[in-house]
């Protein structure tokens, strides 16, 4: 299991644990999630160890999400980045599914379970907190989402640039909380002023965010970080936070929250981050 050990040991290998079987839920497969699950798969096909890939979404790829979005076709993006995928994998070891579903109250508990590793990549706050509760339920599972800001106004009126990301991992292990849920420093999440996708309207539907295809792309990329950390039980944070204009990708030190990295001497990164750390939510993430 991983926990607050350091990953910047110099000189020592990072290498994944073994485990018995591994189930990995990836929900969202937009701009951030498309870009995970394809690197995600080329990493799970080249070890040898038994894992479901479980791809997750309700949503459609539409023609106007080419600009930022590699698909073969529109329809389900589950069941596209599912079909895109497998003539990719000859791994035996490793299998992937898709379920065509947002995730929900009524569907939770069937789509994220005990033991399972979960990739939220998803553009409300509604999601995110439905599914941070869900796995407060759970003795043990490993969630890390991930978002961006799009560019122009956010729900609360503020003007965003669209380089500012950040990715949150919530780890439990023996029914413990090992790090904070993803609603602990973040009131954006735990009082969402977003709806669930699914009970959003046509109309409301239809009002997206332009997000900036980089700022998705170094989001995946902290996620995937985060994750392979996870796996070779060397991940020494709770959040990273990020924004590709002034060039920064840092820890956030958390209240009650105690970093290897600081408690032996290195320099603290608060400072170095330039505003309250806000889950990004506008954009078409999921």
């Amino acid at each position: 299991m991983s926990g607050p050990r350091s990953g910047r040991r110099r000189g020592v290998a990072l290498v994944p644990q073994p485990e018995r079987a591994r189930s990995i839920k990836l929900i969202g497969l937009g701009g951030v999630g498309s870009i995970v699950a394809r690197y995600l798969t080329a990493f799970l096909a080249s070890i040898d160890e038994s894992t479901r890939l479980v791809l997750i979404d309700g949503d459609e790829f539409e023609p106007r999400n080419a600009e930022r979005m590699l698909f073969s076709r529109c329809g389900n993006k589950a069941a596209v980045v599912r079909d895109d995928l497998l003539p990719l994998v000859e791994a035996e070891s490793l299998t992937i599914a898709a379920v065509e579903e947002y995730a929900t109250d009524e569907n939770l508990a069937r789509i994220v379970a005990e033991g399972d590793l979960v990739l939220l990549c998803v553009d409300n706050h509604a999601t995110r907190k439905l599914v941070s509760d869900h796995c407060r339920g759970l003795g043990d599972v490993c969630l890390v989402s991930g978002g961006n800001d799009g560019v122009g106004e956010d729900g609360s009126g503020r003007v965003q640039r669209g380089t500012f990301g950040n990715v949150q991992i919530h780890l439990r292990r023996g029914g413990v909380d090992q790090t904070p849920p993803l609603d602990a420093f973040h009131p954006e999440i735990e009082s969402p002023r977003d709806a669930l996708p699914n009970d959003v309207s046509c109309t409301e539907a239809l009002i997206t965010v332009p997000q900036i295809l980089f700022t998705n792309l170094a989001t995946a990329s902290a996620m995937l970080n985060a994750f392979f950390l996870h796996i070779c039980a060397a991940l020494s944070y709770p959040e990273l936070c990020f924004d590709v204009a002034e060039g920064l990708m840092r820890p956030v030190p958390l209240p009650g929250v105690r970093l290897l990295e600081e408690a032996s001497g290195g320099p603290s990164v608060a400072a170095q981050i330039r505003r309250r750390p806000q889950s990004p939510a506008a954009g078409e993430l999921g």
